[in-house]
């Protein structure tokens, strides 16, 4: 169940992305000051303990970062400059709120891109505009211009919508090369946690039998030491008995003169 604080920071989110929906007037101040509360929460709602996924968490800096980068990009003051920053903005990939069937940032996204491209073919169309002061035959040389001009601005969608295709698709192979990167991670950790379990077992199995040769070697060696004590007294008790022999010899049968 969400926390509290987790409510109140999906409530401002979605009410941040509805009004980046909008069109705003440059008197519109309340996106950034929402936006910077966001982060704040955000910044609290990680350090809470009841806190969400780490995957959530994620999805959620995610759509933070988006709006801050949206908010940035709009302080531009050259179309394509803003074009160019939001091809670079990265909207969450989950809806906000349940009764969403598309993520709001992506919607955002999309409007705010639509937004730029018009900008820039209506500076593209002012630029290119008649100016006062010109001659009855340089308007009539122009008449043509139009169909250049909406050729133009088909070429330059085109060449907007290919960039913004090659991202996306560039930002799934990431995604996809980090996951791999993640599951032969994970992987590799497997084999060397199995390994040092072998090595473990290996070391615990040579002390035993270290322990068990060590052992051994004592019974061995005391073994081999009694058998040299038994040898030395059977020795000693022949010699003993053939000098005592030989002294009873001489004695019973003496020399004959």
């Amino acid at each position: 169940m969400a926390s509290r604080l987790e409510i109140n920071f999906i409530r401002l989110l979605s009410r941040c992305e509805s009004i980046a929906s909008d069109k705003r007037g440059e008197t519109e101040w309340r996106l950034e000051k929402y936006v910077a509360a966001l982060a704040e929460m955000l910044v609290a709602l990680k350090k809470n303990p009841s806190k969400p996924t780490q995957e959530v968490l994620t999805e959620y800096t995610r759509k933070v970062d988006f709006l801050k980068g949206l908010l940035e990009a709009e302080k531009l003051s050259s179309p394509a400059e803003k074009a160019l920053a939001n091809q670079f903005l990265a909207p969450g990939r989950t809806p906000t709120i349940a009764n969403e069937r598309m993520s709001a940032s992506k919607t955002v996204h999309m409007q705010t891109k639509a937004r730029c491209t018009g900008e820039m073919r209506a500076e593209l169309l002012s630029t290119n505009s008649p100016q006062k002061g010109t001659t009855e035959n340089e308007l009539r040389n122009r008449r043509g211009l139009p169909v250049d001009e909406r050729q133009s601005a088909a070429e330059l969608d085109a060449v907007l919508q290919h960039h913004h295709n090659l991202q996306e698709k560039l930002a799934e192979d990431m995604l996809n090369l980090a996951r791999n990167l993640k599951n032969n991670t994970l992987a590799a950790q497997n084999i060397i946690r199995q390994d040092n379990q072998t090595l473990s077992h290996s070391m615990r199995q040579a002390d035993l039998n270290f322990e068990k040769l060590k052992t051994e070697s004592e019974r061995l060696e005391q073994h081999t030491k009694k058998s040299v004590n038994w040898l030395l007294w059977l020795m000693l008790i022949l010699v003993s008995f053939t000098f005592i022999s030989m002294i009873l010899f001489i004695r019973i049968f003496p020399r004959l003169r």
